[in-house]
């Protein structure tokens, strides 16, 4: 897989894991989910007001120190996206993958048509389960 393709699924891993507190009790990707959300948010504004503010103070002369606090900082959110797009696509953990493949069963008995990996989920698998167990508030795990 190219770092595009990790890049892309870490963003598709955060959009998908729901935004529900009582998770963090469960799972303890919510935390890190969460995390990355807010560092790819807000990170990249403060590391232009870094910048910025390097260059205000101290000029010119403090350009490549500017630059390089800036790079880094903006480097942290491609960072954070690419380890949970990793995150992502391991597999779950047999008592984790037990108790996904429990709730993929308990949604299509409850008259869901979900096509989920049953036989190696991942942990994007999971997110996607319960992204549409909030969603539809008939599907209950």
């Amino acid at each position: 897989m190219s770092v595009i393709e990790i890049f892309k699924l870490g963003r598709k891993y955060m959009e998908l894991w729901p935004k529900k507190a009582e998770l963090n009790h469960y799972f303890d990707e919510y935390r890190a989910v969460q995390i990355g959300r807010l560092v790819y948010r807000y990170l990249p504004a403060m590391a232009l007001f870094v910048l910025i503010m390097q260059l205000y103070f101290g000029g010119a002369d403090i350009l490549a120190q500017a630059l390089v606090y800036f790079l880094f900082l903006l480097s942290i959110p491609l960072q954070a996206v690419v380890m949970l797009g990793v995150k992502a696509d391991k597999f779950l953990p047999p008592a984790l993958a037990d108790w996904y493949r429990r709730g993929v069963a308990k949604v299509n008995e409850q008259d869901g048509d979900i096509k989920l990996s049953i036989r190696r989920p991942r942990y994007l698998d999971l997110a996607t389960l319960l992204n549409v167990s909030y969603a539809n508030s008939r599907y209950r795990l």
